[in-house]
């Protein structure tokens, strides 16, 4: 995949030539706004609130709503001002443990590619990041934009993610959750029970985009000229009755066989019996 970004990735005294190169890609479906009547693109035009009427670009400018309706106009000048100086590098400032990091904080990740000559510094850090069990955090700019971003370890690979800045976090106490002392014990154990039942190894691969594919066969489908017929909705109203968390439970455990249970059907045997006790 492309390039996005060419520079150097510095740590002490150590300089690293990287390539950035997209290490996610998008795999949604897009549409296209059509005119009804002649399938014709729809486009979008810059139209004022006050006359009704498009407004050319030359006469656009950038303001920012400080008050309901107040405005400051930015100019090109005022943004020239501000700048980021154009860098070449991420510059390492601290090394982290990785499970000090909220999940939150990450957004967006990027391979870290090695430059020619960087192959050996390249997999020196990465193994001492490895052996650390760190992430190295630092800034990197991009697109006249600074970023925060984390440098991790994944298999072979060094990893840049963009992080969010600790403004862009919500904190936890704008909302209301329940707390520990509503539960029962009992309901407690059942539910690790039920967890424990399905614990499995993560398998990216066997979780898949349902609706993606369902949309896909429906274009497809519409593309050979078959009509499709919509289902009949469930009319069923929602339950509004009080959740019995214990009957639930029971019925989700009775529904998930043991991880014992399970091995033994699948090879075919048959599970052992009690041994009677004998009576005295």
């Amino acid at each position: 995949m492309a390039t996005i970004w060419k520079g150097a990735l510095t740590f002490g005294l150590v300089n690293i030539p990287v390539e950035l190169r997209p290490a996610v890609r998008a795999d949604h479906v897009s549409f296209r706004l059509l005119h009804a009547a002649d399938l014709t693109p729809v486009k979008f035009e810059r139209v004022s609130r006050k006359t009704g009427k498009p407004v050319p670009w030359r006469e656009i400018v950038k303001g920012y709503e400080y008050a309901k309706g107040k405005y400051v106009v930015l100019t090109d000048e005022d943004f020239k001002a501000i700048a980021l100086e154009s860098s070449k590098t991420i510059d390492i400032l601290d090394f982290v443990q990785a499970t000090e990091i909220d999940p939150r904080y990450f957004e967006t990740p990027y391979y870290l590619v090695p430059g020619k000559g960087g192959e050996k510094a390249y997999a020196l850090l990465r193994e001492a990041v490895r052996k650390a069990g760190a992430v190295g955090i630092g800034k990197i700019v991009m697109r006249q934009t600074q970023h925060l971003a984390g440098v991790k370890v994944v298999g072979d690979a060094l990893v840049l993610e963009i992080m969010r800045f600790a403004t862009e976090l919500v904190d936890a106490d704008e909302y209301t959750f329940p707390a520990a002392n509503l539960v029962r014990p009992q309901e407690l154990a059942m539910a690790e029970q039920l967890v424990a039942n399905l614990a499995e190894p993560f398998d990216p691969g066997k979780y898949t985009d349902e609706y993606r594919a369902s949309l896909m066969k429906v274009i497809k489908a519409k593309m050979a000229g078959k009509k499709i017929v919509a289902p009949a909705e469930d009319e069923r109203a929602g339950d509004a009755d009080v959740l019995d968390l214990m009957s639930r439970l029971q019925a989700s455990l009775a529904k998930k066989p043991a991880k014992g249970r399970a091995a033994a059907a699948k090879k075919g045997a048959a599970p052992a019996r009690p041994r009677r006790r004998k009576s005295a």
